[in-house]
């Protein structure tokens, strides 16, 4: 009998593949008297109440301690997160992370005062304040932001309310959280060299790029077999969290969910039908990929467990983090010098939780606040994928890094429609640097069907997911009950329509919408398509040697929330309430499918 792999414990970790959390704070201790200090500030929140018609001194003074206290709510709860998310089982950290929730609630609560107050005044005394006080100028466009949304802010005495409810109306995520990340079990399937692996999120995509078709298959079926028990129970999370989006848009006047998400941002909802559009008029190119992938792996069926293995047989090309760590400095040069010290500094300093162990958070991300450095949190594995995924990543964080170092805090953020073009700029211009020096036809075959993959995971099927988020919430504000029967019929012809006819009716699949962490997150997944087409362009823009386009781009890195998202991109040099970025994108993924045909035919003889 051969032994089961298991993952490491957290404290079995190296150190130097850890982050280093004491950057933010030394120890728990100190986070604790952050904690207290910050409880404590709280308690002043009251003095501010009802002084903003007192003049430009009490204006600038109430504006000032709400983001004083927003700045270390941001530093605490970060922290607790990041210390939860490393390993999820640790019920020392899971107290610690929820009472900084309950902080943030508490703070939500005290500064809800701010905006009803600053909309009740008429905008003469708002623009007579800083006439006044230039110490207000700074806060100019943050006040703008306030009063577009006037018709959706509420009494103080309302808000104060939806506030106090903050931590009731995240309860059903949370839950999905623990349940998919904590509790979860997963069976133990044999991998390609008869070894016994326990099934983990980080483990299923690794082993459903395996060469192996009843691999896939074992771990396609084994990971379904574990959602389709807890249907019910998570169709009723999704479900409550979906109610929860819908009715804080309704009491705050809008349409819609969807206008509520994207109104925060200033996105005109054009931008996301126009996506879903594009991509459906485009979804022939996807059948044909889905065809050559069938022809490829020379099997009479395709299925959904088939959509992950590389065509071409096993990987010609993987890396070590070591070497994947000196890739990314080779390939992010186009970047420039200033971009590749901040890429330095990341590694040097330990931003980067590298390996996976027991109980930490699947997948991969980015995450810091003003005061803090942009973490990364990855669970390696020595493929491709892996690699694309740290350079995705370093692009959140160096993009994080150039606004807090560019930008005073009020603007030291960035709204999620931007993050992801920072991230994916990265993947494009990783592309073109293996395409340009790969020779070898297998490794270029590889790296091309990466990319067709990359491409499908990101426009297809993010676009996927978000026409079916927005399907969800519709359905809900009609009234439909979103039963596990239901979403299970709706997401399954869903599939089969982006997928076409080549693509099996695999039953497990109708179950994916149980398990995607994303459809908790509030209208996010499009951005992931627009955001992969619009990189698209900037790349193509800084690699073509355009004079001005890296000065562009920088300028883009380093310009947070000092302006709209979308104006931000028409300075960078894309306009995306058009079509044509998306159209650009097409263009290119049918380019490299040509390629990847040519290639193909060429390998075969």
């Amino acid at each position: 009998m051969s032994e089961t792999k298991k993952l490491p414990k957290r404290d079995e970790v190296p150190e130097e593949l850890t982050w280093d959390l004491t950057k933010i704070f030394s120890d728990d201790q100190a986070f604790e008297e952050a904690f207290k200090e910050l409880d404590e500030k709280l308690k002043y929140a009251d003095s501010y109440k009802g002084t903003l018609e007192n003049g430009p001194e009490a204006f600038l003074a109430a504006l000032e301690y709400l983001l004083d206290v927003s700045r270390q709510l941001e530093t605490v709860y970060v922290y607790s997160h990041l210390k939860n998310d490393q390993d999820t089982s640790n019920t020392t950290y899971q107290a610690l992370n929820a009472r900084a929730g309950a902080l943030a609630t508490k703070a939500s609560e005290k500064l809800s005062f701010f905006e009803p107050e600053l909309l009740s005044l008429s905008d003469e005394t708002i623009w007579h304040y800083f006439d006044e006080e230039p110490r207000l100028e700074i806060y100019r466009h943050f006040v703008e932001q306030i009063l577009s949304n006037r018709s959706h802010v509420l009494p103080k005495e309302q808000e104060a309310l939806l506030a106090g409810a903050g931590e009731i109306f995240e309860a059903s995520s949370n839950t999905f959280s623990i349940l998919n990340n904590a509790d979860l079990v997963f069976p133990v399937i044999e991998d390609e060299n008869g070894e016994k692996v326990q099934l983990s999120h980080g483990i299923y995509g690794q082993l459903m790029e395996s060469t192996d078709r009843s691999v896939r298959e074992n771990a396609f079926k084994g990971l379904y077999s574990v959602y389709e028990q807890f249907g019910n129970t998570l169709a009723s999370t999704l479900n409550s969290h979906i109610k929860t989006h819908n009715y804080q848009a309704k009491v705050r006047n809008y349409q819609s969910a969807r206008e509520a998400a994207l109104s925060s941002n200033h996105i005109p909802e054009s931008v996301y039908d126009t996506l879903v559009d594009v991509v459906n008029k485009n979804l022939n190119l996807l059948h044909r990929y889905m065809a050559l992938r069938k022809r490829l792996l020379q099997v009479d069926q395709l299925h959904m467990y088939d959509v992950y293995t590389p065509l071409l047989g096993e990987a010609p090309i993987s890396f070590t983090f070591e070497q994947a760590k000196d890739k990314a400095f080779e390939a992010l040069a186009p970047l420039g010098e200033e971009y590749l010290a901040v890429v330095k500094k990341a590694f040097d300093e330990r931003w980067v939780d590298v390996v996976e162990n027991q109980g930490k958070r699947s997948g991969a991300y980015s995450s810091g606040t003003y005061d803090t450095n942009p973490y990364m949190l990855l669970n390696w594995h020595d493929t491709l994928d892996h690699l694309f995924t740290l350079v995705h990543e370093m692009g959140h964080s160096v993009h994080s890094y150039f606004t807090q170092n560019n930008q005073p805090y009020v603007y030291g953020d960035y709204s999620i429609f931007l993050a992801e073009i920072a991230s994916t700029t990265n993947e494009n211009i990783l592309t073109e640097h293996l395409l340009e020096t790969e020779k070898d036809p297998r490794v270029r075959a590889y790296v091309l069907n990466h990319y067709l993959d990359g491409f499908k995971g990101t426009i297809f099927r993010q676009t996927q997911f978000a026409e079916f988020e927005h399907f969800m919430h519709t359905e809900d504000a009609k009234g439909t009950p979103l039963t596990s029967e239901f979403l299970n019929k709706h997401y399954g012809d869903l599939n089969r329509r982006y997928y076409g006819d080549e693509m099996e009716d695999d039953p497990e699949i109708h179950m994916e919408w149980s398990r995607i962490p994303h459809f908790y997150y509030n209208y996010y997944v499009f951005q992931y398509a627009t955001g992969f087409s619009a990189a698209s362009a900037l790349a193509q823009k800084i690699l073509t040697k355009d004079p001005d386009a890296l000065d562009r781009y920088l300028t883009y890195l380093k310009s947070g929330d000092s302006d709209y998202p979308i104006e931000v991109m028409k300075k960078a040099g894309v306009d995306m309430t058009k079509a044509d970025y998306i159209e650009d994108a097409m263009h290119v993924f049918e380019e490299r499918l040509n390629e990847l045909e040519l290639l193909v035919d060429e390998l075969e003889k």
